[in-house]
């Protein structure tokens, strides 16, 4: 018997009192814990409850010294449940899982209290602080007694990985996938890859093309041998668990066959029918058989089924009698296809905001008044100007006004920063005074600063240096009521200038609004299908803002680029690099471990309602029609908990969440007598 323990414990144990020998560490997180927590007082009063045989307070118990103290006090003394009263089970709870592993214990035979988040950082009375980590601490070494042993499942993960998005980001993850020897299958919804990237001019704050940097990409993912391109086409449903995806994709017609079809053009010359290009902003047009963007991969034109006379009219058609390849085919309808894949990358990418919705803007209401992506297509060499910066009237203007952070920064809209737009002002700024003149006033309206890139304040003070002037402050209501002779014929632009401490009209000729970034408009159905979760901003939800930022709590599903938060171009390169390496990882190991925080029905109780069946979003109950009773597939299981909270007969439980342990963790924090006593 180690003489190291109480003689009461000692007595206990030998007197065979004792069902469990528990262990509790309390952690002081440097002073994180320890400036609100009376880290000692709480391992003093977790030592007199129950089968509690140890408890110690130490400074890092996620430190290699405070992971050995565990380790040594599972081996020596036999200990056969561990609790840690430390941070959030989210950052730490493997660590300390894997502390028990290896010292021989299995590791769901452990319970995490969190006395950080829920307590040191959030109560400012000590000892208030000190008593709650004193419930959560009673809470868990109750729970603790009734945990079971689990063990984990190795399956086998299919090599294949989706890739849904072919932005700049969706397309270097499939690249470094197709790179590794990987099959990388990447789906795109518009008829071309490329993204919002394909429809910029130049790129700050280098002023490279945008072009000559996305189209050799586009072409490499189109030739590469290890990627299969399905561009028009969209996910449908995702079924199975890591490892094991099967995939339904829906692909739209084009109504040309892609295989026949060599890009020549004639058909998109000699169609008769115009409507407004969404490629373009809404400002040029395009015909109804047309290439989604000039840079176009695959070069296959697409049918616009809306705008099609001969679809809707059933009119002659023109580019079928003269497409020389005999490619265009109106027979062709949707089709599905259904793949198996190991591992998912989600890079939906961003929206941006519709400013129509903030009428002092007069977005829609003014002419001249464009959004910043309408302002990259008129300065595109291939866009509805031919890349002159013009008014509606077709005259250059003389003076621009560039409004930032609109929807950003704004409790009436979205809050958060979205990062790209003073960036992008700036070169607006630059380009404007490069293509029009030296002699262009351009305006930059803003409320801060934010150039945190690499090259980006350098780049900022080289447009202070070309005479663009800057006002700090959020102007009102754009107005094209003149006061004087000067602002006849102008926007006005009123604002208070909050450094000079004056207001000011500034009278203008045009105006950019920097839009703000913000989740793709079908992020809701897209967080649906893949069963993944959106944060309060709506971009899908990372794992852990600051260890995990590319995965997801769904397992085997992983994030890439702006569908996790605003980002700029090498930030989105970045992001999906690493979100190829964490998929890659799985497929070269050949393996994962799934879970064994499955739900589970007890035959003998299960009623065969089957309400749990209905319920289920993952399809993981099957109904065994000889018994009449409801079983559970452990393999594609999420441990979600829905079949448990509904089941009318109790049948359905959570492992490892079970009513018992649920229950006698509500008894340890309603335990007040305990505390007092202590």
């Amino acid at each position: 018997m180690n003489e190291a323990l109480p003689q009461k414990v000692r007595l206990r144990i030998r007197s065979g009192t004792i069902p469990h020998k528990i262990g509790v560490y309390v952690c002081h997180c440097g002073t994180n814990i320890a400036s609100k927590v009376n880290c000692a007082e709480v391992a003093r009063f977790a030592s007199g409850l129950k089968d509690v045989i140890i408890a110690r307070d130490y400074q890092f118990m996620c430190s290699d010294p405070g992971q050995e103290m565990i380790a040594r006090d599972i081996q020596e003394l036999g200990l056969d449940r561990v609790v840690v009263a430390s941070c959030s089970p989210r950052l730490h709870e493997k660590t300390f899982q894997g502390v028990c592993h290896s010292a021989g214990l299995n590791p769901y035979l452990f319970q995490m209290a969190c006395i950080r988040e829920h307590c040191s950082w959030i109560i400012e009375d000590s000892d208030e602080a000190t008593i709650k980590a004193m419930h959560l601490v009673d809470a868990a070494v109750n729970r603790v007694s009734y945990h079971r042993e689990l063990f984990a499942r190795e399956v086998p993960v299919y090599p294949g990985i989706l890739v849904v998005g072919a932005g700049i980001a969706g397309m270097q993850a499939a690249l470094d996938i197709a790179e590794a020897g990987q099959k990388a299958y990447l789906v795109e919804k518009a008829p071309s890859i490329g993204g919002h990237m394909a429809q910029f001019d130049k790129t700050f704050p280098t002023l490279d093309c945008a072009a000559c940097i996305s189209t050799p990409k586009m072409v490499a993912v189109a030739q590469h041998p290890n990627i299969e391109l399905l561009t028009y086409s969209e996910v449908a449903e995702v079924t199975g668990f890591v490892g094991n995806f099967h995939v339904k994709i829906r692909r739209k017609p084009r109504y040309v066959n892609e295989k026949l079809c060599t890009g020549c053009g004639v058909c998109i010359e000699k169609c008769p029918v115009k409507v407004p290009s969404e490629f373009d902003e809404f400002l040029g047009t395009r015909k109804a058989i047309y290439r989604y963007s000039p840079q176009s991969v695959p070069l296959v034109p697409v049918i616009d089924r809306a705008n099609c006379r001969h679809l809707t009219q059933g009119k002659v058609s023109v580019c079928e009698q003269l497409c020389p390849a005999k490619a265009i085919d109106f027979n062709q309808e949707e089709t599905e296809l259904t793949i198996q894949v190991g591992t998912i990358i989600l890079a939906t990418g961003y929206d941006t905001f519709d400013p129509a919705i903030m009428p002092q803007y007069g977005f829609e209401r003014f002419d001249d008044v464009y959004t910043g992506l309408q302002f990259e297509r008129l300065n595109s060499p291939v866009g509805p100007t031919g890349g002159e910066i013009l008014m509606k009237n077709g005259q250059p203007p003389e003076s621009v006004a560039i409004l930032h952070c609109v929807g950003s920064r704004d409790q009436n809209y979205h809050e958060y920063c979205s990062r790209t737009c003073c960036m992008y002002a700036l070169k607006y700024a630059h380009l404007i005074r490069e293509k029009v003149g030296q002699d262009v006033a351009v305006y930059n309206f803003y409320i801060d600063l934010r150039c945190f890139g690499k090259g980006y304040e350098e780049f900022y003070h080289r447009v202070q240096d070309e005479g663009v002037i800057f006002i700090r402050g959020k102007p009102a209501e754009i107005t094209n009521r003149a006061l004087c002779l000067e602002e006849e014929g102008k926007l006005i632009v009123p604002c208070e200038d909050t450094l000079l401490g004056e207001y000011l009209r500034v009278p203008v000729d045009m105006i950019i609004l920097c839009t703000a970034m913000e989740p793709s408009r079908n992020a809701i159905e897209t967080a649906r299908i893949f069963g993944i979760s959106q944060g309060q901003d709506g971009f899908f939800l990372e794992e852990h803002p600051k260890l995990g930022p590319i995965t997801t709590t769904s397992d085997g599903i992983f994030l890439a680029g702006s569908c996790q938060g605003p980002k700029d171009i090498p930030d989105s390169v970045s992001h999906a690099s690493g979100a190829a390496a964490k998929a890659l990882a799985l497929a070269t190991q050949g393996w994962v471990t799934i879970s064994p925080t499955t739900a589970w029905i007890d035959p003998d109780i299960c009623s065969g309602c089957r309400t749990c069946q209905e319920l289920c979003e993952y399809s993981a109950i099957d109904f065994d029609e000889y018994r009449r009773v409801c079983l559970v597939n452990e393999t594609v299981c999420k441990g979600c908990g829905s079949c448990a909270a509904f089941c009318p007969s109790d049948a359905a439980q959570i492992k490892h969440f079970t009513e018992k342990q649920i229950f006698a963790e509500i008894e340890g924090l309603l335990a007040p007598a305990r505390l007092l006593s202590a």
